[in-house]
């Protein structure tokens, strides 16, 4: 259900890209200047944003804690600042240490994943300039027709991986999903026209609903279920240290190693994506969690 409403509010997002610059791009775009489509796409999300998270904090109710949690919460609200400022980092500091060796794996198949996931990204569009000869406006909406197609994709086939999931377990749909993301990005670089580069993004369709759903609840399976937030938080910890690795690496590779090419970029997210599909195959989990 997540991959299943991620894809589905990606797939508006993404479209209302190349929407907003026909019915709002008013002619040429100058150079230097803002276009009025862009500043519409920021000032919208900006309120679904805010609005969004008002509607869920005002309209989801809370499950009323039991005698037993809310003899906690009171023992917690009797520490001083300084322990409870120190309560979390500790608990997280301990669940790290006691983290299931399952959670260790999936971290060494994230560091590659979510690596390659920002490389695309973030070349996606200066790809379409260098193989298609787009200006920029043109090579985004490429882009975002690009990430449309494979949020359409993700969304039909987000509730399709959970029979699939359930007869031939987890980690073997996990691991094919990320060997086609590395197929559709090995492909995008050859393809030049606009229509045919789209049919990759089956494959990394596939891919993105996998990678949103079937690692979370291979971890919520095998985890302490009174820990299961604080692990929860810890894999969402697995994505962001990647990309922070990313944003602080990749740019001399990508000048001193890769020749500050668009092209190449890609191919190496697509190594990346084998790599964290041959790691996957390495994540142990008993017959009873599958």
């Amino acid at each position: 259900m997540q991959s299943l409403f991620v894809g589905a509010g990606i797939l508006l997002a993404n479209a209302s890209i190349f929407l907003f610059q026909d019915w709002f791009g008013g002619g040429e775009e100058i150079s230097g200047e803002v276009p009025k489509w862009l500043y519409y796409s920021f000032f919208i999300g900006s309120f679904l944003s805010i609005a969004t998270i008002l509607w869920s904090v005002l309209k989801t109710p809370e499950i009323p804690p039991s005698d037993e949690e809310l003899a906690e919460i009171n023992s917690h609200r009797q520490m001083s600042f300084s322990a409870r400022f120190k309560l979390p980092f500790k608990e997280i500091a301990e669940a790290v240490k006691e983290m299931p060796n399952f959670m260790w794996r999936l971290s060494a198949v994230y560091l590659f994943q979510w690596y390659a996931l920002f490389i695309y990204w973030q070349f996606i569009t200066p790809l379409f300039r260098a193989t298609m000869g787009f200006d920029t406006s043109q090579a985004a909406a490429q882009a975002a027709k690009m990430s449309t197609t494979y949020n359409v994709v993700t969304t039909v086939v987000a509730l399709i991986l959970v029979p699939l999931t359930m007869r031939f377990g987890g980690k073997k749909i996990y691991a094919i999903s990320l060997l086609g993301t590395a197929v559709a990005l090995f492909s995008i670089p050859t393809i030049t026209d606009p229509v045919y580069v789209l049919y990759p993004m089956v494959f990394f369709g596939i891919g993105w609903a996998a990678m949103m759903g079937i690692p979370y609840s291979m971890v919520s399976k095998i985890v302490p279920q009174e820990r299961r937030g604080v692990y929860m938080g810890i894999l969402n910890m697995m994505i962001v240290i990647p990309m922070g690795i990313q944003t602080l690496t990749f740019g001399p590779i990508f000048k001193n190693f890769l020749g500050a090419n668009s092209v190449n970029a890609m191919f190496f997210a697509g190594t990346f994506f084998v790599i964290a599909a041959l790691l996957a195959t390495r994540l142990r989990v008993t017959k009873e969690y599958q």
